[in-house]
């Protein structure tokens, strides 16, 4: 009697974490989601970006703090043909001159499908010589893919002096298929 309480005390508890687990996923697309309206709110210019791209990563959040060693990491969704496909993390390593802490938002758009099957993989990393374009009004007119990828950053708040070199690295997993 007492192992046939267990398994269903069990079920129970997975069936409510699994139940906590999709909320934590539609609230993290809804943040992705909120986070796409604000770009294209700094610079409709970048609807085209979100049109004609196979994929984009939405990153809403990026924390960032350095004292001559810096480091930054953030989560968030990959969306494949406009649709959300799974979650993914960035993490990124700089050294130079900087010091402070600042957060910001980040989109990465993948022209084709070899980017964005490297993302996947987790093969893509940005080193030094990448350079995001700063999300403003007409800034995305003049911006164009660099090896089949477009970066795009928008500032949330803090402060940082920095003359740094780094890279990011990602990570990628899939939503579970239904």
């Amino acid at each position: 009697m007492v192992s046939k309480m267990s398994g269903v005390l069990a079920v129970l508890v997975l069936g409510l974490l699994g139940g906590v687990v999709g909320a934590d996923t539609t609230s993290e697309i809804k943040q992705a989601r909120d986070t796409i309206a604000a770009f294209k709110a700094a610079d409709p210019g970048l609807s085209r970006f979100f049109a004609n791209a196979v994929g984009y990563a939405v990153f809403p959040t990026v924390k960032k703090g350095a004292i001559g060693i810096g480091g930054a990491s953030g989560s968030g969704i990959l969306f494949e043909k406009g649709k959300p496909i799974g979650r993914a993390t960035l993490s990124q390593v700089t050294v130079g001159a900087q010091l402070g802490g600042q957060t910001y938002s980040e989109v990465i758009f993948f022209e084709s499908a070899p980017p964005l099957n490297d993302f996947k993989a987790g093969t893509m990393a940005l080193a030094a010589q990448w350079s995001a374009v700063a999300a403003s009004k007409g800034a995305s007119d003049s911006a164009k893919y660099q090896d089949g990828v477009a970066v795009f950053t928008t500032r949330k708040g803090g402060l940082m002096f920095e003359a740094s070199v780094g890279g990011q690295k990602f990570k990628f997993e899939p939503f579970p298929t239904k």
